[in-house]
């Protein structure tokens, strides 16, 4: 075996986890219980000792196809072939009550489509990130994989038999209509309980399942011109929601490096308030009012248990509302592709990042116009955070990007905190709620006042990455999104014209893609390069979008480098965070950050375009 890239994969999940399948027919991720839970397949992260579930054709010069069944996440892998052709249907069943053993499970079914075809089948879990030990027990239809305090069992009609190294195989082979079915799941602590193999019994989670996702994708109010892709991003999102708590989590993946070989490997399985909020503002845009309720639920319910008047709010949680782990690295583990370290973990919780309170203002101030009212107990905390930004939005922070060398007056952070206090003033005055207007009002216009003085960049005509630096920076593509600015007033289309240069000229743009900030030189405190960021390049669509108002060309612009981005999606339509300059997927996957983004600049260039 070897590894694949990144954009290879495909992903299917229950909101609660998930698991990401190769076009080689290799589940080589799959956390559980819970997104944050150790892995059990993990070869996505040391290809010898990770452990993985394959299935595919015994047979030389395969080809590989993979698609999704319409409208739904359940994936299927085409393997096509001289002796023939079969599906594997994977899905993870939803659509159940929520103490169900059905969210515990990944199905499985193999398909002969022509035959007869030859199959080999090789389930080799690595409990707890490979560091445990396990016991396996083989059974009639099927076996057990156990130790003294987890258990997993795989079931089919198959005959299985040990591999010698703690998993199982097995070959068989499949006529013309025939099909096997495989499901492996997560049995906790008890002996396992009955499960399904037969095509009858496990015929009924396929069809709620197919049944789940077709109708809550039903209700997407967007019908423009890039529907399909709109669609597919809701769905990706879909998937990174926590449904029992609300939380939505920045990527289900760990360590996937921003550079082949290099340092810059970070834990995404967890809630960045930031992240978040925008995941909501993306939902909401397309109807999806639900998911914002539950992550209002988060905030109240979760996170409010550790929002204390008087500290920063932290940056990052768990699915639960907790705070991270310690971060650590799994040596033991080689790296996807040898990138090293394997983290588990994320310092960036201990970080003060300010501008979160405007991604979570604005998302509170969303949901309250568009999905309830806020309740008035809830307002009182909002009130005091409120408060608290007016004291203490002057501090420097680590900012958007979580740089690792020291705090800055990013520009970006000071805007996010002057978002803050504006939707807090239109919430307040939209529900006559009571609160200090004048302050607020007071200290909003005098951040707008030292952006525009501090944060603009006379000799680059631009706005800079922080007070006194010459270096641009994407984030600032936001201020129009976010109506600090309008995107034909001269300094934001000053900045759009620096910000489109090829970074050789001070610029961020290489071929339509985004940097976040120069590739050299660097300020983020960290060794080596990374690639472009798929956030900023769908910044980039919206900002020429509002400004095409002012200059046309920029419209035709946007559309093009709009089109040129749907070119760097997977075959899936799925994104990782960061695009190499080779147009090779880099850093965790799928991003939320990248399919919020596309949503929102689709919504906007569609509706801008329809209005020609």
């Amino acid at each position: 075996m070897s590894y694949q890239p990144i954009e290879d994969y495909g992903i299917i999940g229950n909101m609660r986890t998930v698991a990401l399948v190769g076009m080689n027919g290799s589940i080589d991720w799959h956390c559980s219980p819970n997104f944050d839970s150790p892995s059990v397949f993990g070869a996505l992260l040391d290809d010898a000792k990770g452990g993985r579930f394959q299935i595919s054709p015994i047979a030389d010069q395969v080809r590989r196809k993979q698609f999704y069944w319409p409208s739904t996440n359940i994936l299927v892998t085409r393997f096509s072939h001289e002796d023939g052709i079969t599906e594997i249907e994977d899905f993870m069943p939803v659509g159940f009550a929520a103490d169900s053993l059905s969210y515990h499970q990944i199905h499985r079914r193999v398909r002969c489509v022509r035959g007869p075809v030859r199959l080999l089948v090789q389930c080799r879990p690595a409990f707890n990130y490979g560091r445990q030990p396990h016991e396996l027990q083989l059974a009639i239809g099927g076996a057990n994989f156990y130790s003294n305090t987890t258990r997993f069992s795989l079931a089919t009609d198959v005959a299985l038999k040990p591999d010698g190294s703690g998993g199982v195989t097995a070959e068989f082979v499949l006529e013309e209509g025939q099909s096997q079915t495989f499901i492996f799941q997560h049995d906790g602590e008890s002996a396992p309980p009955s499960t399904p193999s037969s095509e009858r019994e496990a015929k009924e989670p396929f069809e709620r399942t197919v049944k789940f996702w077709q109708d809550w994708l039903a209700r997407c109010t967007y019908h423009g011109r890039w529907r399909e892709r709109v669609e597919r991003s809701a769905l990706a999102l879909k998937l990174l929601t926590f449904e029992p708590t609300g939380a939505i989590v920045a990527a289900p993946t760990t360590s996937l490096p921003e550079v082949l070989g290099g340092t810059r490997n970070w834990d995404y399985r967890f809630t960045w308030i930031r992240d978040a909020a925008f995941s909501v503002y993306a939902l909401v845009r397309l109807g999806f009012t639900e998911e914002a309720a539950g992550f209002v639920n988060w905030i109240q319910n979760y996170v409010g248990k550790h929002s204390h008047r008087g500290v920063p709010l932290p940056t990052v949680f768990t699915i639960y509302g907790e705070p991270l782990p310690p971060e650590e690295s799994l040596t033991h583990w080689e790296g996807y592709m040898g990138s090293a370290p394997v983290r588990i973990g994320n310092a960036a919780s201990d970080q003060y990042q300010s501008d979160i309170y405007g991604e979570l203002m604005d998302s509170l101030y969303l949901y309250n116009k568009y999905v309830g009212p806020i309740a008035y107990d809830f307002w009182v905390n909002l009130r005091h955070r409120l408060d608290w930004i007016c004291d203490n939005w002057q501090k420097v922070d680590e900012g958007i990007w979580e740089v690792r060398s020291g705090r800055q007056d990013f520009v970006y952070s000071k805007l996010m905190n002057w978002v803050a206090l504006d939707r807090g003033i239109r919430l307040a005055d939209k529900r006559s709620f009571p609160g200090d207007r004048q302050r607020w009002m007071h200290e909003r216009d005098a951040i707008y006042e030292e952006v525009m003085t501090k944060g603009w960049n006379e000799k680059r005509k631009a706005f800079t990455q922080y007070y006194g630096s010459d270096d641009l920076d994407a984030s600032v593509l936001i201020m129009p999104l976010v109506f600090f600015m309008a995107p034909t007033d001269p300094r934001m289309v000053s900045t759009l014209k620096a910000i489109l240069e090829n970074p050789r000229k001070g610029g961020l743009v290489s071929d339509g893609l985004v940097y976040r900030y120069p590739p050299q030189p660097r300020i983020d405190g960290l060794p080596g390069e990374e690639g472009t960021f798929n956030m900023c390049s769908f910044w980039l669509v919206e900002a020429l979008t509002r400004a095409g108002q002012v200059n046309p060309g920029w419209l035709d612009e946007a559309r093009l480098l709009f089109e040129r981005m749907l070119g760097y999606a997977n075959h899936l339509g799925l994104y990782a965070e960061q695009t190499s300059g080779q147009g090779q997927a880099l850093g965790n996957f799928p991003q939320a950050f990248t399919h919020l983004a596309l949503i929102s600049s689709a919504f906007n260039l569609d509706r801008t375009l329809g209005s020609k």
